[in-house]
């Protein structure tokens, strides 16, 4: 058995743990009209209120109204600043290098098969180095709430100024983007 497949094996393993873990049920026709997705046919889109080099792809739910299952690409380079959320996170790395630093805590170095289970109102940020996917579950509606260095909230047009990050800019009819709740 070949690195690459025990990787995958891995993950698949922990993709099912999560799931039993979270007491939801497996993935069926019904939830998106699809049994089987591959990720180079997944569309990613932007998301308000993160960073333009992070997109996503939603495999299972409806991030704006509730839990959903979702694929995260943060390209290379790319910082989502301090912040936390409302729902609890879990995450899996597909691929990629960069890190996950929680404040005031240890970082969880991006390989594939690392996983992350963050509380409610866990304040984090990330860091991708070379183009990373993540597979992110919550447990309910997205929201981000970024945190400045006094552990104030703050505007994301602040984080991304303190992170060195580009603004993001306002969404046209050409770009598709998910709303936020």
């Amino acid at each position: 058995m070949t690195m690459r497949s025990n990787r995958i094996r891995v993950l698949l393993i922990i993709l099912a743990a999560a799931g039993i873990a979270s007491g939801s049920t497996p993935l069926h026709a019904a939830d998106t009209g699809k049994m089987l997705m591959n990720t180079q046919d997944q569309k990613f889109m932007t998301v308000p209120g993160l960073p333009e080099c992070a997109t996503v792809s939603i495999l299972r739910g409806d991030p704006r109204t509730g839990p959903a299952w979702v694929l995260l690409k943060l390209g290379s380079g790319c910082r989502v600043p301090f912040h936390w959320h409302t729902p609890i996170e879990d995450l899996v790395v597909i691929s990629g290098q960069g890190s996950l630093e929680m404040k005031d805590g240890k970082s969880l170095q991006f390989v594939p098969g690392a996983y992350a289970s963050l509380p409610s109102h866990h304040v984090h940020r990330a860091d991708c180095r070379r183009s990373c996917l993540l597979f992110d579950a919550a447990d309910g509606p997205f929201d981000i709430h970024y945190v400045g260095t006094n552990g104030e909230e703050i505007s994301m047009e602040q984080a991304m100024k303190e992170s060195g990050q580009p603004t993001p800019k306002r969404p046209t009819k050409k770009t598709k983007r998910v709303k936020n709740k």
